[in-house]
């Protein structure tokens, strides 16, 4: 195997050869991991999650022992504050992004997105 010694490779050495490679490893500190299908939610409660960007290509790795519920019921999908539900439902990177595009203010980016469901493309089409 690479690098000699027993049990394979060292964590540092690992790291170095991902860094000369243009691959970036960052652990995230989540709290919760919801993936959303169809027939169920799978929540994962303090899961490690690592993030790779190789050459802007993210990767998300996510290590945990999910909680498997109904469709949909997982999160804070339900009413409550709208400012924060809308804060949180529409990604930041998105808003950035077709702000961007459309030449448009935050807020104004936020709604766009907010009217067609989180679509980036539509949301750029209503704006210009």
């Amino acid at each position: 195997m690479f690098g000699g010694g027993g049990g394979g490779l060292n964590p540092r050495k690992m790291e170095q050869m991902m860094e000369q490679m243009g691959i970036d490893v960052e652990d995230i500190d989540a709290e919760e991991v919801i993936i959303r299908t169809d027939e169920y939610d799978l929540v994962f409660d303090d899961a490690e999650v690592t993030k790779m960007d190789a050459r802007g290509q993210e990767t998300y790795q996510v290590i945990g022992s999910p909680a498997e519920v109904e469709a949909g019921s997982a999160g804070g999908s339900a009413g409550g504050a709208d400012d924060s539900d809308a804060g949180s439902s529409i990604p930041d990177d998105d808003v950035d992004l077709v702000a961007t595009r459309a030449g448009v203010s935050e807020d104004e980016a936020r709604a766009a997105l907010e009217d067609n469901d989180g679509d980036l493309a539509t949301a750029i089409e209503s704006l210009e």
